[in-house]
């Protein structure tokens, strides 16, 4: 009788749960949107809904992109502007965090620098490109600092916000338990801003492709905003629309990247 028993518990078990459709369903629903993009272009120069001379399908596309791969051109344009644009990214990062954090945390720094902040943050990178190249010349320098100087923005302007914004009754928590100063910002502030820390350095990560490609545009030899114009004016369309995707692509995994130490740097959160 007892081997009975046993034997309808385990028919009556309820199977173990399959992560493998739920995965597959969450890939299908993330990639429609996608994949309903990239028909609509396939179709529309073929149904002569769009000129094909403007937009071509993007199986052209596809094919002047492996072509682009295949001579070499792609990669070197790519790896300079990867160089410059993550140059100037990083060096936003080691400066507008530690500056951002010292501006938010002590007033008579935030009363000093605050008037020469307002006046710089309302002045448009792209509107300074002129002054870049005058001071420092169409190399790299100047492309590395007009990427530096519009990256910091994002960034600092949100790591002020974060020291500001800390939960006020942490805060007095923390000094009733007569904390010294250092403490409770290592232990209090400095954990509570990383949120919206790293909200400021994924918009600087997407500023950072936007200003090098007009950077680029301007005066280069090489970078996917020099491709993108020069394939424009020698009418090489489809190679124009290959450097768009394969700057859309680098933006796409940069973010994603970034998502992830977002994650590892803010595990603690519910």
């Amino acid at each position: 009788m007892t081997a009975i028993l046993e034997r309808a518990t385990v028919v009556a078990a309820p199977a173990p749960a399959r992560p493998r459709p739920r995965l597959l369903r969450t890939a299908v629903t993330k990639s429609a949107a996608i994949v309903a993009l990239l028909v609509i272009w396939e179709l529309a120069p073929r149904l002569d809904l769009t000129d094909r001379t403007f937009l071509p399908p993007f199986s052209e596309v596809a094919v002047a992109w492996w072509e682009l791969l295949g001579n070499g051109q792609l990669l070197t344009n790519f790896e300079a502007s990867l160089v410059r644009s993550l140059s100037g990214f990083g060096l936003a990062v080691v400066t507008a965090v530690p500056l951002g954090l010292l501006i938010g945390w002590y007033r008579p720094v935030a009363d000093l620098l605050g008037p020469l902040l307002e006046v710089f943050r309302n002045t448009a990178a792209l509107a300074l490109l002129p002054v870049f190249v005058l001071l420092l010349g169409i190399g790299e320098t100047s492309k590395i600092s007009i990427v530096f100087y519009a990256c910091t923005w994002p960034i600092l302007l949100n790591t002020i916000s974060a020291v500001g914004s800390a939960d006020p009754t942490l805060v007095k928590l923390a000094r009733s338990m007569n904390l010294p100063p250092l403490r409770l910002f290592q232990k209090v502030i400095l954990p509570a801003s990383v949120p919206m820390i790293f909200t400021g350095v994924r918009l600087a990560g997407a500023v950072s492709i936007l200003v090098l490609v007009a950077a680029e545009m301007v005066g280069a030899k090489a970078g996917l905003g020099y491709l993108i114009n020069s394939s424009q004016y020698n009418f090489a369309v489809p190679q124009m629309y290959a450097g768009i995707v394969t700057l859309s692509l680098y933006g796409l995994v940069f973010n994603q990247i970034l998502v992830v130490l977002e994650r590892r740097f803010t595990s603690w959160r519910v």
